[in-house]
């Protein structure tokens, strides 16, 4: 007995596929932008705008780029999980230096988070986990400080002049707890000593 055979039923190849791509992310928070915006719209909108030109210029220089700003943000993605570290660590320095040069009462400092993660991709924006996790690490770090995931740890622990806390597990917002570090430069959290 010889049963029929069924065609099988294949879908039209669309562009309508999600493109994926694993990246490193970096997210930028000024902290307590609103009570800096509260005291001084006018001063704290020319203090961002200063420090978003040098965070753009950084990026640039560590063969980065601007994925978005948003209000006080700045997502950025690069290639390289070590130029992305570098990038921050220097991001960090930049606005030290521009906030003595100009002392402020209530100085603008800015938290980072680095995460190496998988990204989908639409247009020139990027989505997803990879992008979440590295926001929620940003809300781990002091001001003035970068924390960075454990799969950015593996990769670039002895590849930097700079030293690492294990911050252990830690819960995040609708993300389930992992192991983040803070970046130490010359035995100090990177925010400490780095602002008046």
């Amino acid at each position: 007995m010889h049963l029929p055979i069924r065609e099988a039923s294949i879908a039209p190849m669309t562009d309508d596929k999600v493109k994926r791509r694993l990246t490193t992310v970096l997210c930028a928070d000024v902290y307590g932008y609103s009570r800096l915006m509260e005291a001084d719209e006018t001063g704290t909108l020319e203090t961002l705008r200063r420090y978003r030109t040098a965070i753009a210029r950084l990026v640039e220089r560590h063969d980065g780029r601007i994925v978005n700003t948003w209000g006080d943000a700045v997502i950025a993605e690069f290639a390289s999980v070590v130029e992305a570290v570098q990038c921050a660590v220097e991001i960090q320095q930049e606005i030290s230096s521009q906030a003595a040069d100009a002392p402020q009462a209530s100085p603008m400092r800015f938290r980072i988070g680095i995460n190496l993660g998988d990204v989908m991709v639409d247009g020139s924006d990027i989505y997803g986990d990879g992008v979440n996790i590295a926001s929620r690490l940003q809300e781990l770090a002091e001001p003035g400080g970068v924390v960075i995931s454990s799969s950015v740890y593996d990769q670039v622990h002895n590849k930097l002049s700079v030293g690492f806390d294990c911050l252990g597990q830690r819960p995040l917002k609708n993300i389930a707890p992992l192991t983040s570090y803070r970046l130490t430069l010359g035995g100090q959290a990177a925010a400490q000593g780095s602002f008046p």
